[in-house]
This record gives structure tokens, sequence and C-alpha cells, in this order.
């Protein structure tokens, strides 16, 4: 059987909950399209994160790699398409703000996911769930992540799926932050569909 690791984050910044951290838990060990999932929690640290999904890589060694986040506001289901080789934002977990430096100072200026992102949005979209594909991962953990992953495998000559897709804010959290939101069954369900089109 196939391996899929399953990432989310933990609580950052203003957001006392972050629900990719519930669902990489709830989905883990789950069957979906003959791919096991290992669902992995990541540090909202620059100088961590990275590494952490680096390191899962080498431990799990999957067939497929897909990342969530928390886009709070955001109110589809959104595939990211590139990730860029830069870190900025606010401070992170630690207290660590970066300033526009590069992820790996000799590595490309970006990279394309390798999901289906096309298909996961058709997917979702027939599912009645909204999604679109964004255009842009920004420069915090999010991007941070899914550059280090695109970077390792192409730097293994190895051709695996592998991406970030960001979902909107649980209700639980807009109870606290006035934000568009959705129930958390519906955004298991989503990345359930996601992971079906591998």
């Amino acid at each position: 059987m196939r391996k899929l690791l399953l990432t989310g984050f933990e609580p950052f910044l203003e957001f006392p909950i972050n629900p990719t951290t519930e669902i990489a838990q709830s989905l883990h060990g789950e069957t979906i399209n003959d791919y096991e999932i290992i669902g992995e929690i990541l540090s909202v640290d620059f100088n961590k994160s990275g590494q952490q999904l680096l390191e899962l890589i080498e431990k799990h060694n999957p067939d497929a790699v897909i990342s969530l986040g928390l886009a709070a506001g955001r109110s589809c289901i959104t595939p990211e398409r590139i990730a860029i080789n830069c870190n900025d934002g606010p401070v992170d977990n630690n207290g660590h703000k970066p300033n526009g430096e590069k992820i790996y100072a000799d590595g490309s200026d970006g990279f394309f996911t390798t999901l289906p992102i096309t298909d996961m949005v058709s997917a979702l979209q027939n599912a009645n769930l909204p999604a679109k594909i964004s255009n842009s991962a920004g420069t915090y953990l999010c991007n941070n992540v899914m550059y280090h992953g695109l970077h390792y495998f192409k730097m293994q000559n190895v051709n695996r799926p592998s991406g970030f897709i960001h979902i909107p804010a649980s209700h639980e959290l807009a109870v606290e932050k006035n934000m568009p939101s959705w129930a958390q069954s519906d955004l298991e369900k989503a990345v359930r569909i996601s992971i079906s089109c591998l």
C-alpha cells in the first residue's frame, strides 16, 4: 500500500485553534484511494518547520505529501500552485520575524506543485464544496514548508506528488474571530476528496 504524509500546523499568532491539526490527527491511519494516511503536526517556526517536514519524509518515505495550512479569511479550499524561495511575514511562534531572506541561498526562485490541483478543484466543486486554485502561498510558514518539500524531491530527482492546500477557518475558530468559516466535518471531507484525486 502507498503512503501519504499529511501534515497540519499547530495553532499560531492570534489563532488559538488550527483546524489543520485536527484534520491531520483525524485522518491518521485511514486509507484513501490506496494511500495509508500518516498524519503529523508541524511547528510554526521558520527555523524548524521545513526541516521537520524533511525529517518526516526521510522517516516515512511517503509516496505523496500534502501539507495543510489555515488561510483565515478565505472562504474556499485553495490548493496552491507555486512556492517561492522567500521567508517573510509576521513573527512565528518563537518570535522570529524574517525579512525576505531566501529559504535556500542557492535554490530555485520557485517550484510548481506536483499535486493534481486542477482535478482537486473540479472534484471539490462537483461535491458542492467551494474551491479554487491559489497562485500565492504567501511567504509565511505554509510557503516555507511547501518549498522545502518540492525542493527536496527535486534534489533527489524523485517524482512524487507534493504540495500544499490552504483551508478556511472552522466554525469553532470563527466563534472567536469574525471570518468566513466551514464546519470541521466539511473541511475533513474536502481533504479526503482532494486525497482521492491522487
